[in-house]
């Protein structure tokens, strides 16, 4: 996230971490290849049971003397006809699909089960000019056939919020729900939020260390920073850890 400096209704500046739109994140470049294999293209059955009854002009009509002996029952072996496999409503129906439709279900579920995307995430990410650009058609059918949890990928996007960039709680609740963000929903951000495994304080305190490090801030200044609406959102218990335990 890039970062600006504004002034709050306090009359103090803050410096405020600028949200990259979906295609600007750094999980947009890395790219996830999929081996997308070769769906079938309507294989034909072969028939397998042939006509195996004589032809009775051949035969011809038998002698009187032999008579007796054809009205005999015999014991011939009778000849096993195989039916041709039909072919199951489901299968007929996903083969009537555009390939398309296939193509941006695979998307979506790689999208939803590798980089732990939000439903909206994933449907702007399949349809974005910088994206996929599947039709709108294509995605909505994907994002209608996808069987993902939800919650528990705003919970692995808040832990990973929460481990790598050290936010605080409501730092990641903003940047789960932001449409400039993950666009979760309120409720999945809050479920995320609830479940999240995280040391608020130790993370208080690796940023406030970032900001003296880097910006030779003082600790009012950082305190400030780490409880500002424009900036952090840690609770002031929290900055007071942190700035308590600064030099240690």
């Amino acid at each position: 996230m890039g970062k600006k400096k504004v002034v709050g209704n306090d009359g103090k500046q803050y410096i405020v971490k600028e949200k990259k739109p979906f295609y600007k994140k750094i999980w947009f470049w890395i790219v996830v290849i999929l081996l997308i294999g070769g769906v079938g293209s309507g294989l034909t059955e072969e028939d397998t049971a042939k006509d195996t009854e004589p032809d009775i002009d051949q035969l011809g009509e038998p002698d009187k003397d032999d008579a007796t002996l054809l009205d005999e029952p015999t014991d011939e072996p009778k000849t096993e006809t195989s039916t041709p496999e039909r072919t199951s409503p489901a299968q007929t129906e996903d083969n009537s699909l555009p390939t398309e439709h296939r193509s941006a279900l695979k998307k979506a579920e790689s999208y939803a089960k590798t980089m732990k995307m939000s439903k909206q995430g994933v449907y702007d990410q399949l349809t974005s000019e910088y994206g996929e650009q599947f039709s709108a058609e294509a995605a909505q059918y994907a994002i209608e056939n996808l069987s993902i949890d939800w919650n528990k990928n705003a919970l692995a996007s808040a832990e990973s919020y929460a481990k790598t960039m050290k936010m605080s709680k409501a730092g990641i609740y903003e940047q789960l729900i932001s449409e400039h963000g993950e666009q979760f929903t309120p409720e999945e951000a809050q479920y995320a939020i609830e479940n999240v495994a995280a040391d608020w304080n130790k993370n208080a305190l690796e940023t406030a260390k970032n900001y003296q490090d880097t910006m030779s801030m003082s600790p009012e200044a950082i305190r400030d920073q780490l409880t500002s609406d424009y900036g952090e959102k840690f609770t002031p218990e929290e900055a007071e850890y942190a700035i308590q335990n600064l030099n240690n």
